[in-house]
Protein backbone atom coordinates (compact mmCIF):
# COMPACT_ATOMS: atom_id res chain seq x y z
CA UNK A 1 0.00 0.00 0.00
CA UNK A 2 1.77 3.14 -0.98
CA UNK A 3 -0.94 5.55 0.83
CA UNK A 4 -3.14 4.79 3.59
CA UNK A 5 -6.78 2.75 3.53
CA UNK A 6 -9.24 5.41 3.54
CA UNK A 7 -11.71 5.26 6.76
CA UNK A 8 -14.80 3.79 7.19
CA UNK A 9 -16.70 6.76 6.53
CA UNK A 10 -14.89 7.63 3.54
CA UNK A 11 -15.75 3.89 2.45
CA UNK A 12 -19.21 4.70 2.93
CA UNK A 13 -18.81 8.11 0.74
CA UNK A 14 -17.37 6.11 -1.75
CA UNK A 15 -19.77 3.16 -2.34
CA UNK A 16 -20.73 3.72 -5.26
CA UNK A 17 -17.00 4.08 -6.45
CA UNK A 18 -16.30 1.22 -4.74
CA UNK A 19 -19.02 -1.13 -6.70
CA UNK A 20 -17.29 0.40 -9.95
CA UNK A 21 -14.12 -0.59 -9.07
CA UNK A 22 -14.89 -4.26 -8.18
CA UNK A 23 -16.53 -4.71 -11.12
CA UNK A 24 -13.73 -3.70 -12.89
CA UNK A 25 -12.12 -6.53 -11.76
CA UNK A 26 -15.29 -8.85 -11.84
CA UNK A 27 -16.22 -8.97 -8.72
CA UNK A 28 -20.09 -9.59 -7.94
CA UNK A 29 -21.31 -8.36 -4.75
CA UNK A 30 -22.18 -12.56 -4.32
CA UNK A 31 -18.46 -12.75 -4.79
CA UNK A 32 -17.23 -9.77 -2.44
CA UNK A 33 -19.23 -10.92 0.36
CA UNK A 34 -17.56 -14.86 -0.03
CA UNK A 35 -14.68 -13.13 -0.38
CA UNK A 36 -14.44 -10.89 2.67
CA UNK A 37 -15.78 -14.66 4.86
CA UNK A 38 -13.11 -16.42 3.08
CA UNK A 39 -10.30 -14.72 1.98
CA UNK A 40 -10.03 -12.03 4.10
CA UNK A 41 -6.97 -11.19 3.06
CA UNK A 42 -7.75 -11.12 -0.55
CA UNK A 43 -10.42 -8.53 0.38
CA UNK A 44 -8.36 -6.68 2.92
CA UNK A 45 -5.88 -6.04 -0.27
CA UNK A 46 -8.40 -5.34 -2.87
CA UNK A 47 -9.57 -2.56 0.15
CA UNK A 48 -5.76 -1.00 -0.25
CA UNK A 49 -5.86 -0.93 -4.02
CA UNK A 50 -8.63 1.05 -4.20
CA UNK A 51 -7.86 3.52 -1.46
CA UNK A 52 -4.13 3.75 -3.08
CA UNK A 53 -6.54 4.86 -6.49
CA UNK A 54 -8.38 7.17 -4.86
CA UNK A 55 -5.73 8.69 -3.02
CA UNK A 56 -3.44 9.28 -6.35
CA UNK A 57 -7.07 10.43 -8.35
CA UNK A 58 -6.93 12.87 -5.50
CA UNK A 59 -3.68 14.05 -4.96
CA UNK A 60 -3.02 14.46 -8.81
CA UNK A 61 -5.02 17.27 -8.50
CA UNK A 62 -3.76 18.93 -5.57
CA UNK A 63 -2.40 22.67 -6.60
CA UNK A 64 -2.35 24.06 -2.49
CA UNK A 65 -2.04 22.71 0.71
CA UNK A 66 -2.12 24.82 4.28
CA UNK A 67 -0.94 23.82 7.24
CA UNK A 68 -2.06 26.00 9.82
CA UNK A 69 -0.16 25.68 13.74
CA UNK A 70 -0.71 28.09 16.89
CA UNK A 71 2.20 29.93 15.51
CA UNK A 72 2.73 29.30 11.79
CA UNK A 73 0.99 29.16 8.61
CA UNK A 74 2.40 27.56 6.35
CA UNK A 75 1.44 28.15 2.83
CA UNK A 76 1.92 25.42 -0.39
CA UNK A 77 1.64 25.99 -3.75
CA UNK A 78 2.42 22.71 -6.48
CA UNK A 79 3.12 23.02 -9.44
CA UNK A 80 4.27 19.85 -11.51
CA UNK A 81 7.85 20.60 -11.18
CA UNK A 82 8.04 22.92 -7.99
CA UNK A 83 6.35 22.97 -4.42
CA UNK A 84 6.85 26.86 -3.61
CA UNK A 85 6.17 28.08 -0.25
CA UNK A 86 4.72 30.86 1.69
CA UNK A 87 5.63 30.73 5.74
CA UNK A 88 4.02 32.95 8.30
CA UNK A 89 5.72 33.15 11.70
CA UNK A 90 3.93 34.24 14.93
CA UNK A 91 7.38 35.20 17.25
CA UNK A 92 4.80 35.52 20.23
CA UNK A 93 3.54 32.42 21.69
CA UNK A 94 0.36 34.22 23.58
CA UNK A 95 -1.07 34.61 19.69
CA UNK A 96 -2.80 31.44 18.61
CA UNK A 97 -3.62 32.21 14.60
CA UNK A 98 -5.76 28.92 14.93
CA UNK A 99 -8.30 30.83 16.70
CA UNK A 100 -10.56 33.75 15.47
CA UNK A 101 -8.96 36.03 17.79
CA UNK A 102 -5.49 35.19 16.70
CA UNK A 103 -6.22 34.78 13.04
CA UNK A 104 -7.59 38.82 13.53
CA UNK A 105 -4.57 39.80 15.10
CA UNK A 106 -2.63 38.35 12.00
CA UNK A 107 -4.57 40.24 9.15
CA UNK A 108 -4.18 43.41 11.67
CA UNK A 109 -0.53 43.58 12.63
CA UNK A 110 1.16 41.71 9.51
CA UNK A 111 3.65 43.85 9.99
CA UNK A 112 3.89 43.89 13.47
CA UNK A 113 7.96 42.67 14.38
CA UNK A 114 6.55 39.88 15.81
CA UNK A 115 5.49 38.81 12.56
CA UNK A 116 8.08 36.80 9.81
CA UNK A 117 7.31 36.07 6.21
CA UNK A 118 9.25 33.70 4.71
CA UNK A 119 9.26 31.92 0.92
CA UNK A 120 10.82 29.31 -0.11
CA UNK A 121 10.94 26.77 -3.43
CA UNK A 122 11.69 23.43 -3.69
CA UNK A 123 11.98 20.99 -6.70
CA UNK A 124 9.45 18.02 -6.92
CA UNK A 125 11.04 14.44 -6.53
CA UNK A 126 10.22 11.92 -8.44
CA UNK A 127 6.90 10.70 -6.32
CA UNK A 128 5.23 14.16 -6.03
CA UNK A 129 1.92 12.59 -4.37
CA UNK A 130 4.10 10.61 -1.51
CA UNK A 131 5.54 14.15 -0.77
CA UNK A 132 1.96 15.94 -0.52
CA UNK A 133 1.01 12.74 0.99
CA UNK A 134 3.49 12.96 3.75
CA UNK A 135 2.42 17.17 4.48
CA UNK A 136 -1.46 15.69 4.17
CA UNK A 137 -0.62 12.82 7.39
CA UNK A 138 1.49 15.61 8.87
CA UNK A 139 -1.64 17.84 9.07
CA UNK A 140 -1.99 20.10 5.61
CA UNK A 141 -5.26 20.16 4.35
CA UNK A 142 -6.16 20.88 0.49
CA UNK A 143 -7.21 24.20 -0.34
CA UNK A 144 -8.37 26.21 -3.00
CA UNK A 145 -4.86 28.66 -3.07
CA UNK A 146 -7.20 31.92 -1.82
CA UNK A 147 -4.26 32.31 1.31
CA UNK A 148 -1.46 31.50 -0.99
CA UNK A 149 -3.12 33.68 -3.63
CA UNK A 150 -3.46 36.57 -0.86
CA UNK A 151 0.18 36.71 0.87
CA UNK A 152 1.75 35.70 -2.84
CA UNK A 153 0.10 39.14 -3.87
CA UNK A 154 1.20 40.80 -0.63
CA UNK A 155 4.85 39.94 -1.19
CA UNK A 156 4.36 40.90 -4.89
CA UNK A 157 5.40 37.48 -6.25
Amino acid sequence: MKYARLTKEQFEELHKEFINFLATQSITADEWAKLKAEKPEVAEQELDVFSDLIWEGVLNKVKYLEHISPNQLMLFHVTDAFMELIAVKIDDKSIDITTQYGYKWLQQNLHDDKVSLYTSSKAITEDRNKDLFILIQQGAVITKGELYTYFANLLGE
